[in-house]
C-alpha cells in the first residue's frame, strides 16, 4: 500500500484524504516529517512529489478529475499551489517557524490577494465549483489551502472582498465527505488586517510582570466602579425621581471625567513605553519585533481605557434623555456604547404610541404574551425581533402603528413555581394555606418577578406601547373572560358533560388534547415516570382469561394496561367471528369483584384479526371504550382518584399507585390461573407536555366548548381570503386539524387563573342528596352561570321558582388558552365599545411560531368569530423552529441552548461568549429563511456579526465623507450629475424597491442578502473605491466632489432607512451622528421615515445601464490583468498603469468615449479603472501589444437574447458586478506602465507633473497644482503619500 508523508500541518494531507475517500484509493499516512519540504507519496520504489502531482495521481480515473475538464482543473490546481506556497508566510506551523520579514509577508499578501481576487471573480459569476459542473480535485485542494487562511489570517475586513469565495468554502466544508477530513470551516476572529502568528519563543523574551499591568487593571476598574456608582444613583429613582436623575447624571459625569483622564494618562504611558522599547530595541541590536509587540500592547491598553471612558460618558446620560453621539464615536464596535440609552429616549419621546385621532391607515399587532414566569429565550427573541422589525417598518412607511404588549398568567406554570417555593422555604402546601391566602402568595410572586421578561424585551428593542401593557389576570381582561364564558354558555357553545379527560396525576388537573405529547414505544421498554422510584414497563401486551359464568370455558383478552381490568364492564367480540358464535349473549365473571360482565357484539370496536379477537371494555378509562359504552349503555366505573391511586372500586388494590397496581394485578391473575402470557407490542404513549407524566384517561364532569361550528367558520375565513396564512403551505395543516377537531375541555383543577363563573345549585331541604360538583354524584342540570354571584342567584331563582337554594361557585379555573384566545380584543377593553376597540380591532397581523398554530392561533380565530363576528387579524405569519447549528433541537442535556441574554450582553468568558448586542441578534433573525427550521450557534452568530461590522463600517465611511456637506446647499441636481452617479442612484433605486417589497412580504432574508450584496459589490468593490479620488484629491467645493457627496447622502439615507427596522440602535446612532444639516427636521431615523427613491433615479436609459454593465465587466477584467502585472513585478499600485482599450462594438465604443469626456461633465474612465491613463486604440492588435492583456469575448449570437433577458432580470436586484452583459464585439484590454512622472499628491502619473506649478510646486500634476494653490498652502515639499484617509479601506470592519 502506498504511504503518504508530509511536513507537519501541510494542507495536502487533508486534501489527499478527501480525494482518497471519494476516488476509492487507499493509502496509509506516515508520521509528520519535519525534514520534508514538500509532501511525498511512496508507492513501492516510485515516489510522487508535490501536492499537485500527488492529488492528480489519487484523483485520476475518478469523477474528481474528469477528462472533459482536466484543463480547467489543472489551472485551478496551479492557483491552489500558489496559495499554498504564499500562505507559508502567514499560516502556522510554517509562519512561526520560518524567518519571514515584513517585506516577505507584504509580497505574499499581494500574491494571495491576487489569487483570491481571481477566484472571487470566477465564483461570483454563480459557479458552484471551480471547474466543470461538479466537485473536482481542484475544489478539494483549494479548500484545503484556504481553510487555514480564512481561519487564522484573514480578518473580517480582509475577507470582506471575497464573499463568494467564503460562501463556496463554507458550502464545500458542509459536505460530509469533505468535512470529515478538513474539519470545521472556522473564521478568523480579528476585525481588521492580516493576522500573522507570533514567532516561537526563543527563550530571550520574558513575560513582564509588575505594576504596569496592575495599573491598567486598576484604571479600568476605577472607571467601571464609578460608572457603577452612576447606575446605583439611577436605582434611587423610586425615592425621588428628579433628585435621583440629577444624582445619577452627576455621578456618571464624574466617572466620565475620571475615565477620560485615565485614558489620556494611559495613552501617554503607552507612547512613552513604545518609545522606550524602541530605544532598547535599537540598543540591543534592533529587536523590532519586541518593540512592535510592546507598542501593540500599549495601544491595546489605551483602546481599553478609551472604551471605558466612552462607556462612562454614555452612562452619564440621564434616563430618557437623548444620547450625545459625538462623545461616543468609538472606532471599534462596542454594543453597550452604541445601544445604551436609545430605548429609554424612544420611550420618553412617545415614538411607540399611536395617535387615536390619526387618519393614517392603522397597523396593529398584539404580542404573543409570554408567560409571566418566563425569562427571554431564543424563541422569544426570534418572535419579538420579527414583530418589531415589521412594526418599525410599518411605522416608517406612514402607518399609525400599535403593538400591544402583555404577559400571560400561565396557570399551571405559575402555580407550580409558587407551590415549589412555598414547599422549599416554608414547608407548606397550598392546601395548608387555603385558596385566598395561596392566591395572595401568587400575586406577591407576580409583582416581584413578573416584570423580568418585559425588561428583557426592552433590551431587545421591542417598540411596544408600554402604556397599553396588559396582564391576562388584569381586571379588564378578567371581565372579558367572564363575559365570553357567559355568552358562549348562553349560545350553547359551552356545556357541561361527564366525559373522558386527559388527566395529569402529577399536576392533578385535566389538560387539553394539544397539551399531550405522544411518544412511540416500539417494543417492551422501561421508562421513568414522575413519582416512581423504579422505571415502569411499557410496550407489553398482557393476555388473561375471563371465565364464563356458566363454567363452559373462558375467553382470553389482551391489554397494555392490566390495572384497568378493575374497571372492565364488558368483553366485546365481533358479531361475525365464528370462534365466538356460541358466546353471544353470555356473561363472564370478574375475578376481583365477582361482577357479571356481558359479552357484547361490536363490529366497530373489534378487529377479528388482532390478538384473540376479544376486547376488554373499560368505558371510564379509554376513549374508544367510552364510545362503546355509550353505544351499549354500559356502566362506567372509575378506578382512580385524582392522584392516580386505586380507589374503592379496586377492592383489595385500593390505595396502590396505578403502575404498582399494574404489577400486583398481574400477580393476582397468575395466582388465579388466569394469566396467559405477554408479548412485545408497539404503542403510542401520551405524556403531559408540562409534567411529562403519563396521561391517564379519566371520566370526569367538566366544562366543554363545542368546536365544530366555530372550526367550520374558521376554515371558511381562510378559504374566502378573509384570513391569510403565511406561508401558504400551513393552510393544509389548518384545514386538516380544524376539520377533525374535537370538543375542548376548558376546566382546570387549579386555583391560579380565571375562576369559572358557574355555580352549583343546592336545595336547602334536600340534605346530602343533591350530589357533589366535580364528582360522579354531580347532577349536571344543577349549574347556573352568571357574570356575578347576583346574576347567578337570579338565574337559579328563575330556574327553580319557589325553591330555597344555596350556590357554590365552581372551584375550577379556565384553561389558560381560553383567556389567551380573547387577547386580540380583550386588550382593547372588550366587551366595552371603547375607542381603542373601534379604532384598532380587528388587528392587522398575528406573528408567531407554527408550533402554536392550534394551541393559540386557532383558538383566537374561533373565539373572535364567535364573540365579535370578525376574524381577529387579517394575516397570520408563522415562523419555523430554532435549532442549533447542526440542526438539532435545543436542550440542556445536549448543552446546545443559545441564551439570547448571553448573546446580547456576553457570557462570563467573553472570549467564548462575546457580547454581540441586540442588533446583531436581530440581524441574525433577518438573515434566515423561515420556510424551514432556522439554525443558530456561535459560528453563525460570528458570521452575522462580521456582516454587521461591514454594514457599520460602510456607514462610518459614508458619514466621514459627508462632513461639511449640507444637502440644502451643496446638493447637485440629478440632471447635472455625471453618468456614474446616475447609474449609482439607479442601482440604489433598485435596492430600495427590492427591500420595500421584501419588507411587505416578510422576506427578511432577502433584505439581508440585498443589503450585503449592495454594500460589498456596489459600494465597497466599486463606487466607494472610485469615490476616494473625488473625495480626497479634489477641492472641497469641486462639482464632481459635491456630486459624489450628493449620491453618498442619498445612499446613507437609504441604507439607514433600510437598516432601521432590523438594527434600530445602530441606525439611530448613525442618524444622530450625521448632524443637523444632514438629518434635517427629523429628530430620529424613525421620524424620518422610509427613504423612497426619486422617480428620476429609475428612469436611466436602458442603453446607459447596458453601457455601465460593460464598464463593470471591463473593470473586472482590468483588475485581473493588473494582478498579472503585479505578480510579474512589472507594476506596483494600479496608478502606475496605463490602459489600452479596443472596443469591437462601434456603438459601445462611442458610448464609452462619451463617458470618458470630462468636458462633457463625466468622470473620465481612468478614475473608474483606478489607473493613470486610458487610451482607446484603433485595433485589437494595438491593445494586445501591451505586456499584459486580456480579452472580453463578444456574446455568441445564440445566447445574446438570453443574456439580454438576464440583464433585464438583474435590474430587479443589487450587485453591480453580477449583471449579465451582452457584447456585440470583443473588448481587448492591454496594460503597460504609465508614462510621465508620479504626482506627489494624487499619485497619478502624468506628463504634466511640474509643468504647471513651476518652481513652487515641481512635483504636482496639472490637476493638483491649482487645488493646492487654492488652499493657500505655502510651497513645501509634498509628502510621499496621499491623504491619510485614502488609506482607510472602504467599509472596513469596525
Amino acid at each position: 500500500m502506498a504511504e503518504f508523508l508530509a511536513p507537519p500541518g501541510h494542507p495536502c494531507q487533508p486534501a489527499a484524504l478527501v480525494a482518497s475517500s471519494i476516488a476509492g484509493k487507499a493509502f496509509k499516512i506516515g508520521p509528520p516529517d519535519v525534514d520534508l519540504e514538500e509532501p511525498v507519496l511512496k508507492a513501492g520504489a516510485d515516489s510522487i512529489k508535490g501536492s499537485i502531482s500527488i492529488l492528480q495521481h489519487i484523483a485520476n480515473g475518478s469523477a474528481l478529475y474528469p477528462e472533459a475538464a482536466k484543463g480547467d482543473v489543472d489551472k485551478w490546481l496551479g492557483s491552489a499551489s500558489t496559495i499554498e506556497h504564499e500562505s507559508k508566510a502567514w499560516v502556522d506551523p510554517f509562519a512561526s517557524a520560518g524567518d519571514f520579514s515584513d517585506e516577505d509577508r507584504a509580497k505574499s499578501q499581494a500574491a494571495l490577494t491576487s489569487a483570491l481576487t481571481a477566484l472571487e471573480a470566477h465564483l461570483a459569476g454563480g459557479n458552484a465549483h471551480v471547474a466543470g459542473g461538479a466537485l473536482t480535485i481542484a475544489d478539494v485542494y483549494l479548500a484545503a489551502v484556504l481553510q487555514p487562511l480564512f481561519g487564522s489570517v484573514l480578518s473580517a475586513a480582509a475577507r470582506a472582498p471575497f464573499p463568494a469565495t467564503l460562501q463556496w468554502l463554507q458550502a464545500l466544508g458542509s459536505q460530509p465527505e469533505v468535512a470529515k477530513s478538513l474539519g470545521t470551516i472556522s473564521l478568523c476572529a480579528a476585525a481588521e488586517g492580516w493576522c500573522a502568528p507570533a514567532p516561537k519563543d526563543d527563550g530571550r523574551r520574558k513575560k513582564k510582570k509588575g505594576k504596569g499591568n496592575n495599573a491598567a487593571a486598576g484604571g479600568e476598574g476605577g472607571a467601571a466602579q464609578q460608572a457603577g456608582a452612576g447606575a446605583a444613583g439611577a436605582d434611587d429613582e423610586e425615592l425621588d425621581p428628579e433628585k435621583a436623575a440629577k444624582k445619577a447624571a452627576k455621578l456618571a459625569e464624574k466617572a466620565a471625567k475620571a475615565a477620560k483622564f485615565a485614558a489620556k494618562q494611559a495613552a501617554q504611558e503607552a507612547a512613552a513605553a513604545a518609545k522606550n522599547n524602541n530605544k532598547q530595541a535599537g540598543g540591543e541590536g534592533g529587536d523590532k519585533k519586541a518593540a512592535a509587540k510592546a507598542e501593540a500592547e500599549a495601544k491595546k491598553k489605551a483602546e481599553a481605557e478609551e472604551v471605558a471612558r466612552l462607556l462612562a460618558e454614555v452612562a452619564a446620560t440621564p434616563k430618557g434623555a437623548k444620547k450625545d453621539t459625538s462623545k461616543a464615536a468609538a472606532k471599534a464596535y462596542n454594543p453597550k456604547i452604541v445601544e445604551t440609552g436609545w430605548y429609554e429616549w424612544w420611550e420618553q419621546c412617545g415614538f411607540f404610541k399611536p395617535d387615536v385621532t390619526s387618519d393614517k391607515p392603522p397597523f396593529v399587532i398584539v404580542i404573543p404574551p409570554p408567560n409571566v414566569t418566563g425569562a427571554l429565550h431564543i424563541g422569544h427573541a426570534l418572535t419579538n425581533s420579527i414583530q418589531d422589525t415589521i412594526t418599525r417598518w410599518r411605522r416608517m412607511s406612514g402607518y399609525n402603528t400599535l403593538w400591544v404588549p402583555g404577559t400571560d398568567h400561565a396557570g399551571i406554570a405559575t402555580q407550580t413555581v409558587v407551590e415549589k417555593k412555598l414547599q422549599k422555604e416554608r414547608g407548606v402546601t397550598r392546601h395548608d394555606l387555603g385558596r385566598d391566602a395561596f392566591l395572595k402568595e401568587v400575586w406577591q410572586w407576580v409583582d416581584e418577578y413578573g416584570g423580568r421578561i418585559c425588561d428583557q424585551l426592552r433590551r431587545l428593542g421591542s417598540s411596544v406601547d408600554w402604556s397599553r401593557k396588559v396582564f391576562t389576570m388584569d381586571e379588564s381582561l378578567s371581565r372579558a373572560v367572564n363575559e365570553a364564558f357567559v355568552r358562549m354558555y348562553a349560545d350553547g357553545v359551552i356545556y357541561r358533560d361527564n366525559r373522558l379527560v386527559n388527566w395529569c396525576c402529577r399536576l392533578k388537573t385535566a389538560v387539553s388534547d394539544i397539551e399531550v405529547d405522544y411518544v412511540d414505544v416500539p417494543r417492551r421498554t422501561l421508562m421513568s415516570v414522575p413519582g416512581y422510584d423504579e422505571p415502569v414497563e411499557f410496550g407489553v401486551l398482557t393476555s388473561f382469561a375471563y371465565p364464563l359464568e356458566d363454567g363452559s370455558g373462558e375467553i382470553v383478552v389482551a391489554t397494555t394496561r392490566p390495572e384497568t381490568m378493575l374497571g372492565d364492564t364488558a368483553v366485546a367480540i365481533h358479531p361475525d367471528d365464528p370462534r365466538y358464535k356460541h358466546m353471544h349473549g353470555k356473561h363472564v365473571v370478574h375475578p376481583v369483584s365477582g361482577r357479571k360482565i356481558p359479552i357484547i357484539c361490536d363490529a366497530e370496536l373489534v378487529d377479528m384479526s388482532f390478538g384473540t379477537g376479544a376486547v376488554k371494555v373499560t368505558p371510564a378509562h379509554d376513549p374508544n371504550d367510552f364510545k362503546t359504552g355509550k353505544r351499549h349503555n354500559l356502566p362506567s366505573i372509575n378506578i382512580f382518584d385524582d392522584n392516580g391511586l386505586i380507589n374503592a372500586e379496586g377492592g383489595p388494590f385500593v390505595g396502590q399507585p396505578r403502575f404498582k397496581a399494574r404489577v400486583t394485578v398481574v400477580d393476582m391473575l397468575k395466582e388465579k390461573g388466569l394469566f396467559r402470557g405477554t408479548q412485545d407490542n408497539e404503542m403510542r404513549l401520551g405524556l403531559c407536555s408540562r409534567s411529562k407524566d403519563v396521561i391517564e384517561p379519566i371520566l370526569k364532569p367538566q366544562w366543554w366548548v363545542k368546536c365544530d361550528d366555530m372550526a367550520a367558520r374558521s376554515c371558511a375565513a381562510v378559504r374566502s381570503g378573509e384570513l391569510e396564512i403565511i406561508p401558504k403551505e400551513f393552510e393544509a395543516v389548518w384545514f386538516r386539524w380544524l376539520e377533525n377537531i374535537r370538543d375542548w375541555c376548558i376546566s382546570r383543577q387549579l386555583w391560579w387563573g380565571h375562576r369559572i363563573p358557574a355555580y352549583y345549585v343546592h336545595f336547602e331541604d334536600e340534605g346530602a342528596g343533591g350530589g357533589s360538583p366535580g364528582m360522579p354524584s354531580e347532577d349536571m342540570s344543577r349549574w347556573v352561570v352568571g357574570r356575578t354571584r347576583e346574576d347567578a342567584e337570579k338565574a337559579a331563582a328563575a330556574q327553580y321558582p319557589g325553591r330555597k337554594v344555596a350556590l357554590s361557585q365552581d372551584e375550577d379555573v379556565l384553561d389558560t388558552w381560553f383567556s389567551s384566545g380573547l387577547f386580540p380584543f380583550s386588550v382593547f377593553q372588550w366587551p366595552n365599545n371603547s375607542v381603542d376597540l373601534s379604532k384598532f380591532y380587528p388587528t392587522s397581523l398575528l406573528e408567531t411560531g407554527h408550533d402554536i398554530l392550534f394551541f393559540w392561533v386557532a383558538r383566537m380565530v374561533m373565539q373572535g368569530l364567535q364573540l365579535t363576528g370578525k376574524v381577529p387579524f387579517k394575516q397570520v405569519y408563522l415562523h419555523a423552529m430554532v435549532r442549533d447549528a447542526h440542526g438539532r433541537k435545543m436542550s440542556k442535556s445536549l448543552g446546545n441552548v443559545v441564551d439570547p441574554r448571553v448573546v446580547i450582553e456576553g457570557g462570563k468568558d467573553e472570549k467564548k461568549d462575546p457580547p454581540y448586542g441586540a442588533d446583531v441578534l436581530r440581524l441574525w433573525v433577518a438573515s434566515v429563511d423561515y420556510s424551514s427550521d432556522v439554525m443558530i450557534g456561535p459560528g453563525i452568530l460570528k458570521q452575522v456579526s462580521e456582516v454587521y461590522r461591514k454594514l457599520r463600517g460602510t456607514l462610518r465611511f459614508l458619514l466621514g465623507n459627508l462632513a461639511g456637506f449640507d444637502p440644502t446647499v451643496h446638493s447637485v441636481a440629478y440632471e447635472s450629475l455625471p453618468s456614474l452617479d446616475k447609474f449609482m442612484l439607479y442601482r440604489l433605486a433598485q435596492l430600495q424597491g427590492e427591500i420595500a417589497a421584501a419588507y411587505d412580504s416578510y422576506s427578511f432574508a432577502k433584505i439581508y442578502t440585498a443589503l450585503q450584496r449592495f454594500v460589498v459589490q456596489d459600494l465597497s468593490n466599486f463606487y466607494l473605491d472610485v469615490a476616494k479620488d473625488r473625495q480626497y484629491i479634489r477641492a472641497a467645493d469641486d462639482p464632481s466632489r459635491r456630486a459624489c457627496q450628493t449620491v453618498m447622502y442619498a445612499i446613507t439615507r437609504a441604507l439607514l432607512a433600510a437598516l432601521a427596522p432590523v438594527t434600530p440602535h445602530m441606525a439611530e446612532d448613525a442618524w444622530l451622528a450625521m448632524g443637523p444639516a444632514l438629518r434635517g427636521q427629523a429628530a430620529s431615523v424613525f421620524q424620518a421615515g422610509w427613504a423612497a427613491p426619486e422617480a428620476a433615479w429609475s428612469s436611466l436609459a436602458p442603453d446607459t445601464v447596458a453601457t455601465w454593465g460593460a464598464v463593470l465587466a471591463v473593470r473586472n477584467t482590468v483588475n485581473v490583468t493588473l494582478e498579472k502585472a503585479r505578480n510579474a513585478k512589472a507594476l506596483g499600485a494600479s496608478l502606475e498603469a496605463k490602459l489600452a482599450l479596443h472596443v469591437g462594438d462601434d456603438q459601445l465604443a462611442a458610448s464609452l468615449a462619451r463617458l470618458n469626456s470630462e468636458a462633457a461633465g463625466e468622470l473620465p474612465l481612468r478614475y473608474v479603472f483606478l489607473v493613470s491613463q486610458v487610451e482607446f486604440v484603433g485595433t485589437a492588435a494595438e491593445a494586445a501589444a501591451c505586456p499584459f492583456t486580456a480579452t472580453l469575448p463578444a456574446t455568441p449570437a445564440a445566447s445574446a437574447s438570453a443574456d439580454a433577458a438576464a440583464t433585464a432580470a438583474s435590474s430587479s436586484s443589487s450587485g453591480a458586478s453580477t449583471a449579465a452583459v451582452t457584447l456585440k464585439g470583443d473588448i481587448t484590454v492591454g496594460v503597460s506602465r504609465a508614462s510621465g512622472t508620479k504626482c506627489a499628491r494624487c499619485w497619478n502619473f502624468s506628463e504634466a507633473v511640474g509643468t504647471t506649478g513651476g518652481a513652487e510646486y515641481p512635483d504636482l500634476c496639472e490637476r493638483c497644482t491649482p487645488i493646492v494653490k487654492g488652499m493657500g498652502f505655502k510651497p513645501i515639499s509634498m509628502p510621499a503619500s496621499p491623504a491619510a484617509a485614502a488609506k482607510q479601506p472602504v467599509g472596513a470592519a469596525q
